[in-house]
């Protein structure tokens, strides 16, 4: 579990970098694209979703990404239209987008480590 202030930093970062570069979501997992339809909400709305996570919505990372070999994996959770909702994100390659793993309904309660009312 990282520091408060280290996820902080990560988020501005990410943040700043999403403004300028944007983001890519991975829509190939069944899973991602479902959880629009689930949700009622159309692919654009993630990156609204993605630009008000907050610390207290920090579940864990930074993780190796043993997959793309990239930049670190950090997971989050939001709660939307009543569900909890799982992302993944890194920060990507430099100056390219940040990419979104993960967008969708949490298959198991999420552990947040600063949230005040924590599951």
């Amino acid at each position: 579990m990282e520091d408060q202030q280290v996820v902080e930093s990560f988020l501005n970062d990410f943040k700043a970098k999403l403004e300028i570069w944007g983001v890519i979501f991975l829509d190939n997992r069944n899973k991602n694209t479902q959880a629009l339809l689930d949700l009622d909400i159309l692919p654009k709305d993630r990156e609204e979703i993605l630009r008000y996570i907050q610390v207290e919505d920090y579940v864990e990372g930074p993780l190796a990404d043993v997959i793309f070999n990239r930049q670190d994996l950090w997971v989050f959770g939001k709660e939307l239209k009543g569900q909890e909702i799982y992302i993944k994100i890194t920060m990507g390659s430099p100056s390219r987008p940040v990419i979104c793993i993960s967008f969708h309904k949490a298959e198991a309660p999420l552990r947040y480590h600063y949230k005040k009312n924590n599951k």
